[in-house]
């Protein structure tokens, strides 16, 4: 994923092989990289101050910890106990977060609900059931402004379905005619960016759908009821405004 926390997580990584190696961290990038198979690689390590570990990202954003010995790997949730936090989650969520700014708007459905002073960016499958369960949610969102990327990934006409959607003359009716009424697109075609839509969601790992961005970029995976999303999103407007 090359969003911001991406690229800065690689340049990171990049200074580091500049720089003198300690003892326990060439002892941990040995041993992972002894394990690893494919194209699989280490975007980044770093000490933690939990239990003597080191935290590993590995080049598909997993991260598993390993003592400083290079001896044990933990794969699965860090939990601090004295505080509650999940620190492997919260680790991911700043990895998976995207960079709004970069992404290509102009080849996404706008919807304006309200002043649109909050913004909500999915990526959507024109025949994935729980994003027509968000569509008919969204008719609901209160000052939002709606960004859809429909990308083709559940079945051999979603590309069809988003082709059609995206060429009729009002494509944000047409959208929810069809995922909310089920009323089916009519045929239509046009210079339309649903393939690559396709391709922007591969270049950020969004390998479900619907997938949700919010304002500051934080990702979230699957289906959110309106009445938590509503509240995420205005954590995510308030982080932004800092």
């Amino acid at each position: 994923m090359k969003n911001t926390f991406r690229r800065l997580a690689l340049a990171a990584f990049t200074l580091a092989l500049s720089l003198p190696v300690l003892a326990g961290e060439a002892e941990v990038r040995k041993a992972v990289s002894g394990i690893l198979s494919g194209d699989g690689t280490i975007a980044s390590l770093q000490k933690v101050p939990y239990g003597n570990l080191y935290e590993v990202v590995l080049s598909n954003n997993d991260i598993v910890y390993v003592d400083e010995k290079g001896s044990f790997l933990i794969s699965g949730a860090l939990i601090d106990l004295k505080n509650r936090r999940n620190v492997t989650a919260a680790r991911e969520a700043e990895l998976s977060r995207i960079d709004v700014a970069t992404l290509p708007l102009k080849d996404a459905i706008k919807q304006v609900r309200g002043n649109g002073k909050r913004t909500l960016i999915t990526f959507e499958d024109a025949n994935c059931g729980y994003c027509k369960k968000l569509a008919k949610d969204l008719r609901d969102i209160k000052d939002a402004t709606v960004y859809v990327f429909m990308i083709p990934m559940l079945s051999p006409d979603s590309g069809d379905k988003g082709r059609n959607i995206w060429c009729a003359r009002d494509r944000a009716a047409v959208w929810n005619d069809w995922m909310v009424d089920g009323r089916t697109p009519a045929e239509a075609r046009c210079d339309n960016p649903v393939a690559r839509n396709g391709e922007l969601a591969r270049k950020h790992r969004i390998t479900g759908t619907p997938t949700i961005l919010l304002a500051d970029g934080t990702r979230l995976g699957g289906y959110v009821q309106l009445a938590e999303l509503d509240r995420l999103m205005n954590e995510a407007e308030a982080r932004v405004k800092k």
